[in-house]
């Protein structure tokens, strides 16, 4: 067929070497997913009929299964052709996909040389506010839940990665073995694969973020200390679309929460997202999991700032089954990995700058680390804070959560040029959606929650009329829409709002576009992408906001095009607006004010109109209507803020004794107990109490002097703040780096420790001087895993010090200090390094000259596609056997004389 020559002539290419190969390659696996009717027995006829073995079936998807095929190639840029592709005729076989790899990226980024190796409680910033050394903003009152009694239990949190290391001190008592799988090994046990640079840490850092165990002595304490936590292994081989789908849909009534910190690359040109097991995958999620309430799905939104991406860009995120989490530093300021995009829909805390803190947690090989980064850490605790809301109430919905996430996030102390208040009074921001998690506020917020009503999807009528894209220029196109007035679906009170669109422009990562809603709430859908040089533009492709919650549906809804050309491009073919379409999901009635608005007689008119022409004050008439989003569930006198009979969040008094309902206590006022706005001293910005010295930031002209909290009007070196060194410093140039030590201690890099003699090491926790362990001349900490030198008759192998090498590795004679180096990755033993040196070779290899080859079953010169000028014969003419992926391809033919 042409596709079967397109892709020859793709492989040939790539192995000439070409600078502009004629197609993208896909590599194609040896595995397919098949949907075959009839139930199991069927299936497993079909599989053994065609060659194939069935692994079963594809997670909680029916009718799905996973079939592997051994006798073709593992890693393919061709489709596989043969016998077994007869399946596809049998009657029973209802679709057939062979899998194909799909490029997954762990969302954190990998920071230079910089290791912290002193995790403590009291360093867990954003957990707790107890240190005036870093002059903690604002956390997110996981302590306030804990204290209300909430920690997680029996609440089930899965980590989708690249496994976790369930026998850590601080994973172990918490581990739960039908939360996890291993979908790279097919097996029950996700203990990830270990090597020399511990890549495959990322799944057993976001595992203890969620459930590391408290007061056990060891490492950190989870935010959901008490939850149960699994760990799928999916990120550690090739990633297809069946990987994807049985990961999302492993056990979805016994798992609560899904926690995933990876998805497409985030070099921002790249537009993917989930295909179409994946998506059902999703579906049947929401509509089936957690006994039909909906699993919860957690997602990193994306670590591509750098590279100027956008998280509207990945399907994942952009969904609407998805809960999209941002991160912000401690300062509050953007960190330079976020993405910003309108389907973000909370925030918690992360790494930003190389000075600002980072987030402790557990690592492999039993050890923590100071140094989790990127939205990476910040998935896993919402999925934690979800946890301490779902065990004050496991009644909540999907949709429940994402409500309640909306009601209680703040935007604090979060800096952001985009701060807006949506017409539903709701704050929120394209870097961070609608602000901090508060996890107090969840938590009691999920207590008295009462169901929202039923999702309405409304899908408007798509607009056909197609639009010139002119360099320089807006296409501006405006939508009346009724919210589905006619039908059962009628949408009124907004939730997510999807836009379908369909472009054809000469370069995609020019165009940025806007979405103004009816009552003008701005949301940009897509910014320019400088790396995208795609000529593809955007078909069906759907964009995603949030910003719009709680608006009314019905009205004018604006959308605008911007091309802004780059020097990159021909401007000659402009772009064509082919087609766009809205999707409203929301509610038909307020969803939290559930009375209905009832029809006004003649009689009720008449009364309100004399009351309002003869003041009649003591004449009242019950107030009907929705009540202000800020009043709590014991209604309102009236439409606005100030006529709710109690607050939900918080009420502020004014002079005239009037009072109204805010979501947060503006500038210059600070909360209490009683949930009141109370003014802080005249001096301060913001405060934690009415004294002068409970000043927390200052008014213009003042500067925070921090050992006393008090605002002053002047401060050393023309700083603004005065701020306090390190407890063990002297003298310091910033909050991190010490210049001059207290006496007994001495300056190790850029801190001051107590001055330990060889053999031993500085115990941070228990502040003391400890042994290393005997193999070990120098170490970083206790156990035999810490040597950062071995003792006399050791040898250093990886992180360890051994006696002897193990196998799989050689002793280095060329090393300074005794050690081994790692054989090469093709041999199970060797005699040096490289390919070469091979003395035995893993299952699947043979050994030859040295070299472990790859086992395979030639049969291409049996086949009548290989006949005289076929593909291989140009392969062995153009010597090129000695490739390897050639070499598997045309093993026969390459193997055959002359």
């Amino acid at each position: 067929s042409a596709a079967w020559r397109r892709s020859l002539l793709c492989v040939l290419a790539l192995s000439l070497g070409l600078a502009s190969p004629p197609c993208k390659a896909r590599i194609y696996t040896n595995h397919w997913a098949v949907r075959i009717g009839g139930g199991p027995d069927v299936a497993e006829r079909i599989a053994e009929k065609y060659g194939y073995r069935n692994m079963g079936q594809i997670g909680d998807l029916k009718d799905h299964y996973h079939f592997f095929h051994s006798r073709t190639i593992k890693r393919s840029t061709l489709s596989s052709r043969g016998r077994h592709s007869f399946i596809s005729m049998e009657p029973k076989v209802e679709w057939i996909q062979q899998q194909v790899v799909k490029r997954r990226i762990k969302r954190d980024y990998k920071p230079g040389n910089i290791f912290y190796n002193d995790a403590k409680w009291s360093s867990m910033w954003y957990i707790h506010c107890n240190d005036d050394v870093h002059n903690c903003q604002s956390d997110m009152n996981i302590v306030g839940a804990w204290k209300r009694g909430f920690t997680g239990k029996n609440v089930v949190v899965t980590i989708l990665d690249d496994g976790i290391e369930r026998n850590h001190p601080d994973l172990l008592q918490n581990y739960d073995p039908q939360a996890s799988y291993d979908v790279n090994g097919n097996d029950m046990d996700p203990m990830p694969r270990y090597d020399a640079s511990n890549e495959n840490k990322h799944g057993t850092r976001c595992a203890g973020e969620v459930a590391a165990s408290a007061n056990n002595s060891h490492c950190i304490v989870g935010i959901a200390y008490n939850a149960r936590i699994g760990g799928v292994r999916m990120l550690d081989g090739d990633v297809t679309d069946m990987v994807e789908a049985k990961s999302l849909s492993l056990h979805p009534q016994h798992i609560d929460i899904y926690s995933a910190s990876w998805g497409p690359d985030d070099d921002g040109k790249t537009v993917d997202g989930p295909a179409s097991l994946a998506r059902q995958a999703f579906e049947n999620g929401i509509r089936l999991g957690r006994k039909g309430r909906g699993s919860i799905f957690v997602w990193a939104s994306g670590n591509g700032g750098r590279s100027r991406d956008h998280c509207s860009c990945d399907g994942y995120t952009n969904s609407i089954y998805t809960i999209s989490i941002s991160s912000t530093a401690e300062s509050g300021r953007k960190p330079w990995y976020l993405e910003e995009c309108s389907s973000t829909l909370t925030t918690t805390y992360s790494s930003g700058e190389n000075y600002d803190r980072k987030i402790i947690t557990t690592d492999l090989r039993h050890r923590c680390t100071d140094s989790h980064t990127g939205t990476s850490a910040s998935a896993p605790m919402a999925a934690a804070i979800i946890a301490l809301a779902l065990e004050a109430n496991s009644l909540l919905t999907w949709r429940d959560v994402q409500h309640i996430i909306v009601k209680t996030s703040k935007a604090g102390h979060l800096s952001a040029p985009d701060w807006k208040t949506n017409a539903a009074g709701y704050n929120v921001s394209h870097l961070y959606g609608f602000g901090l998690m508060d996890a107090e506020a969840m938590v009691k917020e999920a207590e008295r929650w009462k169901q929202v009503p039923a999702q309405h999807v409304c899908v408007e009528s798509a607009d056909r009329q197609i639009r010139t894209i002119r360099p320089e220029h807006v296409v501006r196109s405006v939508y009346k829409a009724t919210g589905c007035t006619d039908n059962p679906n009628h949408v009124i009170y907004l939730e997510h709002v999807v836009v379908r669109i369909t472009i054809t422009h000469p370069r995609r990562g020019d165009l940025s576009i806007n979405l103004t809603s009816p009552s003008g709430t701005k949301s940009q859908l897509l910014a320019n992408r400088l790396f995208d040089h795609s000529m593809e533009g955007f078909k069906n492709w759907e964009f995603m906001t949030t910003h719009c919650w709680g608006e009314k549906a019905a009205g004018d809804w604006v959308l605008e095009i911007y091309d802004s050309p780059s020097q990159l491009r021909s401007q000659k073919v402009p772009g064509k607006l082919k087609e766009w379409s809205l999707v409203l999901y929301g509610t038909s009635v307020h969803p939290y004010i559930l009375r209905s608005e009832k029809t006004r007689s003649s009689t009720t008119i008449f009364l309100e109109a004399s009351v309002s022409l003869l003041q009649v004050k003591s004449l009242k008439v019950a107030f009907v209507g929705p009540c202000d989003p800020e009043c709590n569930e014991r209604g309102c006198e009236g439409p606005g803020p100030h006529h709710c009979i109690n607050c939900l969040h918080y009420f502020l008094k004014f002079k005239n004794n009037t009072r109204t309902c805010v979501s947060e206590c503006p500038s210059g006022f600070f909360r209490d107990d009683k949930k009141r706005c109370k003014k802080c001293s005249s001096v301060c910005e913001t405060c934690v109490g009415s004294r002068s010295d409970q000043c927390t930031s200052c008014r213009a002209g003042y500067h925070l002097s921090e050992g006393t909290n008090m605002c002053v009007s002047s401060c050393a070196e023309n700083s603004n703040t005065c701020r306090r060194c390190p407890e063990n410093c002297k003298r310091c140039t910033t909050a991190s780096i010490c210049t001059e030590c207290k006496p007994g201690l001495s300056l190790q890099g850029n801190r001051c420790q107590l001055t330990c003699d060889l053999g031993s090491y500085y115990n941070g926790h228990r502040k003391t001087c400890e042994a290393c362990h005997p193999a070990c001349a120098t170490c970083a900490g206790t156990g035999v895993e810490a040597c950062t030198k071995c003792a006399v008759g050791y040898l250093l192998e990886d992180w360890r010090c051994v006696s002897t090498c193990s196998s799989g590795y050689y002793l280095s004679e060329q090393t300074s200090d005794s050690g081994q180096v790692q054989c090469d990755h093709s041999c199970y033993e060797c005699l040096g390094p490289g390919e070469r040196n091979c003395s035995s070779c893993v299952s699947g290899y043979n050994l030859e000259a040295g070299a472990c080859v790859v086992s395979t079953i030639c049969k291409d010169a049996n086949e009548e596609s290989w006949a005289e000028g076929s593909f291989c014969v140009l392969v062995k003419k153009n010597n090129l056997c000695q490739r390897k992926v050639l070499q598997q391809l045309c093993c026969r033919t390459c193997s055959q004389k002359g």
